[in-house]
């Protein structure tokens, strides 16, 4: 596929500047991908989100976890991960936000898939997942 779906999965409350910058920097770099930003433009209840964010993730051929330094209380982003995981969409994460090996990561992300913000690893992530899950 030459331009694969990726869906961002980020802590809205306190790392929006990174998915923005994040968004901004892909369409100006080398990354093989386009960003779908289906986030949720109003507050709808809960199980309104649920069946929204999962049939988005579910047209995506991956998510992209942005990891900032407060995954731990971010809720919505471990309910992003297991939507992806019941719909066999691959999963990886880059850290932001002076994240690093040492943060907490969002329950179901797996360190040995979480990356340094690097395009070129990016790139590499993202030929992967699309070896990965339902890309096979």
């Amino acid at each position: 596929m030459a331009d694969p779906r990726a869906f961002i999965s980020f802590d809205f409350d306190h790392n929006l500047t990174e998915k923005n910058l994040f968004v901004g920097q892909s369409k100006h770099s080398k990354t093989p991908f386009s960003i779908q930003d289906w986030s949720s433009k109003a507050s709808l209840p809960q199980s309104q989100w649920e069946a929204l964010i999962k049939s988005k993730i579910g047209k995506c051929n991956m998510l992209i976890v942005l990891c900032g330094k407060t995954m731990a209380s971010a809720t919505g982003v471990s309910k992003e991960i297991a939507m992806a995981k019941e719909q066999d969409v691959p999963i990886f994460g880059v850290y932001i936000g002076g994240a690093n090996t040492t943060s907490n990561l969002p329950s179901g992300l797996q360190r040995n898939r979480t990356i340094t913000w690097d395009w070129d690893n990016i790139a590499a992530a993202i030929d992967q997942m699309m070896t990965e899950g339902k890309n096979k």
